[in-house]
């Protein structure tokens, strides 16, 4: 929750300081020599919510959408030596992280894949899938489920949604300036809204959001080297740089839905710039060199 109210705090302050610039710079004044009336700080203010409130909200349903998305059985009572040994991975590893026991769940899938995810670093789910287990040993399988203990321990799951959030809400706002002047500057509409603006706006929030996740995409591939190395730290380097050859040598893991593609383990596949995940091999290069 410190994360989180820390987290809002700064972005009430980046909106005061674009208000501040806007009025320095005279935008307003720009904007209504050009027939655009809009009121900036009340656009502002309405794009946080637009933005923030879809983000925050699966944030705090990410747990129950996991189970459900991803049919995930949680361990209450371990049924085998596998589930009791999974168990004791987990809490071993939330010890020394520092943070609560998080629920821990397995899915059946036949690739190797693994997931972290909840609102708060002391009630998150950890979930790894049948394939996982299959295909690594018990040694990759801790560095595993260390990487994803480092994922709850940084706090990655809500800077994560947090970051999405702040992006909508100036994707939004942007895309409605955008909007607002082509449907008045250039086709001198009056009154209301013309077709222009809601044409020009659902363009240029296509456009803008595909800028936008270039940079929750860059920042998702930094705290996947952060992980990694949480991992090393929780699990052991050469366990670490094991499980991620091991990956390599599997077929690309499977896809994990929504907000959950960010959390899980994937071999790439797209675009760089678009990749949640840094290549395999730099991540096995940068374990590594880490001293």
């Amino acid at each position: 929750m410190t994360r989180i109210l820390l987290f809002l705090a700064t972005n009430v302050a980046i909106m005061i300081a674009i208000s501040i610039i806007f009025s320095v710079l005279g935008l307003k004044g720009a904007l209504d020599a050009q027939g655009v009336d809009l009121n900036l700080e009340g656009l502002l203010a309405m794009s946080a919510v637009f933005g923030m409130t879809g983000s925050v909200i699966s944030l705090f349903m990410s747990k129950w959408s996991a189970k459900n998305a991803m049919g995930v059985h949680v361990i209450d009572r371990p049924q085998n030596q596998t589930e009791q040994w999974l168990l004791e991975v987990v809490s071993r590893q939330a010890q020394k992280a520092g943070i609560g026991m998080p629920e821990v769940g397995i899915f059946d899938a036949p690739e190797p894949n693994a997931f972290a995810t909840g609102a708060n670093r002391n009630d998150a789910l950890v979930a790894v899938s049948t394939g996982l287990l299959r295909a690594m040993s018990a040694d990759e399988v801790e560095a595993v489920v260390g990487h994803e203990i480092s994922h709850v321990a940084n706090g990655d799951m809500v800077t994560m949604a947090l970051m999405q959030g702040v992006v909508n809400t100036f994707v939004y706002f942007f895309a409605t300036i955008i909007g607002y002047v082509v449907d008045r500057a250039v086709f001198k509409t009056e009154r209301g809204y013309g077709p222009a603006y809601y044409i020009t706006q659902m363009i240029a929030q296509i456009a803008l959001s595909i800028l936008a996740s270039m940079l929750v995409m860059w920042f998702s591939r930094y705290r996947e080297f952060r992980a990694d190395a949480g991992g090393a730290n929780l699990a052991g380097r050469q366990k670490m740089i094991g499980a991620l050859r091991a990956l390599q040598r599997s077929h690309e893991p499977a896809q994990l839905p929504g907000e959950l593609a960010a959390f899980g383990i994937n071999g790439g596949g797209v675009q760089r710039l678009f990749m949640s995940h840094p290549p395999l091999e730099e991540r096995i290069e940068a374990l590594q060199n880490m001293r």
